[in-house]
């Protein structure tokens, strides 16, 4: 099943995270229910990967102004049909910001979360099932904004609510502090 590897990895993220089980039910059950759960097809909402990418230091995180929802996130998209959702992380951290030296911290999801999404046009508001990955840029720094953003940041860790007060966005924050202290 092309969706196994996916409910495999929130298995192990549910065994290091018991504080969000409800998250991780939610996915189960979306990702158990529908086969085509990858594809935006499906209009109730779709698996999306993210990418939370730390510079070499581990000091500050690469935000992009999102064009569409005009805020301050991460890098991310729709997987399209590819189950391998760390894959779509680092296809859409390359896209979204140019940084072409990016690797996974490790291989595990490093944060779940389920977001509505607006409808917008022809689209219908719908939910959005993120799997978010920890990347590290290993470059320069040096991005390129995307036509998908208004912009990107260097975002210093303790200054991001200075960006955004997104409940998600802090609670990656606050992970890579207490997970990243001894790894940079």
């Amino acid at each position: 099943m092309h969706r196994q590897i996916l409910l495999d990895l929130v298995g192990r993220y549910a065994c290091s995270h018991p504080d969000e089980a409800e998250t991780v039910k939610r996915f189960r059950g979306f990702i158990s229910n529908h086969p085509e759960c990858f594809e935006r097809s499906l209009r109730i909402g779709h698996i999306t990967g993210s990418a939370w990418i730390l510079d070499r230091t581990g000091a500050r995180a690469l935000l992009t102004h999102h064009r569409k929802l005009d805020r301050w996130l991460q890098p991310g998209g729709h997987a399209d049909g590819n189950p391998d959702v760390l894959a779509v992380a680092l296809r859409e951290g390359l896209e979204e910001t140019g940084l072409a030296l990016l690797e996974p911290v490790d291989q595990d999801v490093f944060d779940l979360d389920i977001h509505k999404i607006p409808a917008r046009g022809q689209e219908p508001e719908h939910f959005h099932y993120d799997v978010r990955f920890l990347l590290r840029d290993l470059g320069a720094g040096g991005f390129v904004v995307s036509e998908e953003s208004h912009d990107l940041a260097w975002v210093p860790l303790v200054a991001l609510e200075d960006y955004t007060g997104e409940e998600s966005m802090l609670r990656m924050r606050d992970k890579c502090l207490g997970r990243l202290s001894s790894q940079f």
